[in-house]
């Protein structure tokens, strides 16, 4: 049976390469985006190019319609989603008490509401074929706690506790959820930090460097493709919280 992945958020960074692992992996995969439709049609040309089955589908994951109606895109032409990697996420960086509500509430609509929306809209399948694989995507900063990132590790702590409470409640019916937990991952959302803090970053990960997105991507597949694996939280962080 063929094996269907949808990747949200994966028109660059670590969904990019989490999409191409899959990909090349012999996945058919949707790329998911919501601005950058330039990048996503790069990406699926050049997987399509290698000999993939690729379709690109813009949605605002905490949009639920939205997410809703790319499922049903994706069951259509590629068939109904065996694996399904929540990566979709943004970030912001304020002192605690200049957190807007809008703010605050924008980003659990993200992360922790496209979690929500696409995990549900994925699970009747599953369900039907007693079988499916859900792999979240949090943060270090979801088990440590980060300064001045308190609207977005609340999300990643967020994500853990979804992971869990929905592995123990999906064993029985054949679904396995798990969770991947990036460190400092050398993307374009963190560049923002600033050269200097990356570098102080740097230094203080064991392994000497910041990670790379097909770091994250390998784990994922490795993930996705294990049997036995469920109810996890997997911290690829070159040694940074040991």
């Amino acid at each position: 049976m063929k094996k269907v992945a949808l990747v949200t958020g994966s028109s660059r960074g670590i969904g990019a390469a989490i999409a191409a692992a899959l990909s090349r992996a012999g996945y058919a995969v949707c790329i998911n985006y919501i601005e950058r439709a330039d990048k996503a049609g790069e990406l699926a040309e050049k997987l399509r190019s290698e000999g993939g089955e690729v379709i690109t589908q813009q949605c605002d994951v905490a949009d639920r319609e939205a997410v809703w109606a790319m499922v049903r895109r994706i069951e259509r032409e590629l068939g109904p989603v065996k694996l399904l990697v929540n990566n979709a996420g943004i970030a912001k960086q304020q002192q605690f008490q200049d957190i807007e509500e809008e703010t605050w509430q924008r980003l659990y609509a993200v992360n922790v509401g496209g979690c929500f929306h696409c995990s549900q809209a994925v699970l009747g399948p599953m369900l039907h074929e007693h079988a499916g694989c859900i792999v979240n995507i949090s943060s270090i900063w979801g088990s440590h706690g980060a300064s001045c990132e308190a609207a977005y590790s609340s999300t990643k702590h967020a994500i853990i506790g979804l992971t869990r409470s929905l592995s123990a409640e999906l064993s029985l019916s054949g679904i396995r959820v798990n969770c991947v937990a990036p460190g400092v991952i050398d993307t374009d959302m963190v560049q923002v930090l600033g050269q200097e803090t990356l570098e102080e970053l740097a230094r203080e990960i064991p392994l000497g460097r910041l990670g790379r997105p097909e770091e994250i991507a390998q784990m994922v597949l490795a993930v996705a493709e294990n049997p036995y694996i469920t109810g996890q939280v997997i911290t690829v962080d070159g040694g940074f919280l040991v």
